[in-house]
């Protein structure tokens, strides 16, 4: 990470936080926030350092969002705020939130944003590698929710129950015990880490975008969606006689519209999503499921009013995503069957025939002594391998058959419908036989060796 560091510093890219993460190996980094092109520019740059920097030292740097299962996956916490040219955040609240009507209309211009435009928020967190970590129990679900802290969600609350707010939440002492600490004031913005797009004090925290991702999609997203919507209360705002009582207005009853979109439980559970389902909410679970967006007459008309993208760019940019997903569904899937094909079924049946030797061996040698646990074994090794074998045997014949489809919708489907299942059918067997065979039998690096040895 020394390394790392300096190298950033010839660039001009300073970090503020740099801690090791969950999973064995794994290393967050956050660069000192930026105006928006320059942050995404340093964002790309840290990303090219990083594996530049792991090449010179011998190691690998994986920005691939899931690259072990059942371990946490890696993504970004795109941090977005909105400031005026003089520098003033309207994100922040303040010392009294519910007295400051400037915060308060920006909030709920991102609330009906958000919740207006949820499919193209999900749409700029989708990549293959993604799909596979949404969701997965320590990333953001696939459902775009807001997340808005105990203080900001009682003012929220106060406009929707009674028409106003009056009042804000203090933050409450937390008394140690320990009569030698100072009494602390509890923290009243974050508090809920599973919320794909919390507010956090005096911004938002978008915390779905996958580790491989450049941040440019969603910040464009994030600011024409949020332009739109400022765009049409500026409209209505300008047409009023009595402004401070049409802000006011306009607050109340944009929450209250929107009141959907805000979720302060845990996203990670089964109840989340049929509460999601129950309001309306849409679950994209999948990069194919979420690039059809970009098609709609909807977004269309969005990105064409504000001069962001032409009707042809969006479809340009739509056919591209889907010629992604499926080259790199491709390469996986040939991968996985030249490693399958080649390397790990040679190799079980290698170990198998010396297992048999053995079983043959041992009862020759001693016909009365029970080898239950040997032929219980092979069994296990037979039966995994026989669905090893036709799994593969459907991954080549589908793979085959994408390969002479023609680039767009269709194969990109082909390849998330039919190609990344069977894929699965052959992992399943694949992982089981890794349990059962002998590492020194095992044709490749096991999790434990290349999680924990390096």
């Amino acid at each position: 990470m020394d390394t790392f560091n300096q190298e950033l510093w010839k660039l001009g890219i300073s970090a503020k936080t740099q801690h090791n993460e969950v999973a064995p190996a794994q290393h967050e980094l956050a660069p000192i926030y930026d105006q928006n092109n320059i942050a995404t520019d340093h964002n790309q740059l840290v990303m090219e350092t990083a594996q530049r920097v792991a090449d010179q030292q011998g190691l690998k740097c994986l920005l691939h969002e899931k690259p072990f299962a059942g371990i946490n996956g890696s993504g970004k916490h795109n941090n977005w705020s909105l400031c005026t040219d003089e520098g003033e955040n309207l994100f922040d609240p303040g010392d009294t939130p519910h007295e400051n009507m400037q915060f308060l209309l920006f909030i709920a211009a991102v609330i009906r944003a958000v919740d207006e435009y949820a499919p193209l928020l999900r749409l700029s967190a989708s990549a293959p590698g993604n799909d596979h970590r949404l969701g997965a129990n320590e990333a953001p679900p696939a459902i775009v929710s807001i997340f808005l802290g105990e203080q900001i969600q009682d003012v929220v609350d106060q406009f929707v129950d009674n028409g106003e707010a009056t009042s804000s939440l203090e933050g409450e002492e937390y008394v140690s015990g320990v009569h030698s600490l100072p009494v602390f004031t509890k923290d009243v913005t974050d508090r809920n880490r599973t919320s794909p797009f919390a507010f956090t004090g005096n911004k938002f925290e978008f915390r779905m975008v996958g580790s491989t991702q450049s941040i440019s999609d969603p910040n464009t997203i994030l600011n024409t969606i949020v332009a739109e919507v400022l765009s049409d209360m500026a409209d209505h705002l300008e047409k009023a006689e009595d402004f401070s009582m049409a802000v006011h207005d306009m607050i109340k009853n944009t929450i209250a519209d929107h009141i959907r979109v805000i979720f302060n439980g845990d996203g990670y559970s089964e109840d989340w999503i049929r509460e999601a389902k129950r309001r309306g909410l849409p679950n994209i679970t999948s990069m194919v499921d979420a690039i059809g967006v970009l098609e709609t007459k909807k977004s269309i008309d969005l990105f064409e009013k504000h001069g962001v993208f032409t009707e042809i760019e969006l479809m340009s940019r739509a056919e591209i995503m889907y010629e992604q997903y499926a080259k790199t569904i491709h390469i996986e899937a040939l991968t996985m069957i030249d490693m399958a094909k080649k390397q790990i079924i040679p190799a079980v049946i290698q170990y198998q025939t010396g297992l048999a030797d053995s079983i043959n061996s041992i009862k020759k040698a001693v016909p009365d002594i029970d080898i239950s646990v040997q032929v219980s074994l092979m069994k296990d090794i037979s039966e995994n391998l026989k669905k090893m074998f036709e799994a593969l045997g459907k991954l080549e014949e589908k793979t085959h058959q994408a390969e002479k489809m023609q680039e767009g919708k269709e194969q990109g489907y082909y390849y998330h419908d039919e190609i990344a299942s069977i894929m699965k059918q052959l992992r399943d067997p694949a992982d089981k036989l890794e349990m059962l065979v002998a590492k020194s039998a095992w044709p490749f690096p096991s999790y434990g060796d290349m999680i924990f040895e390096l």
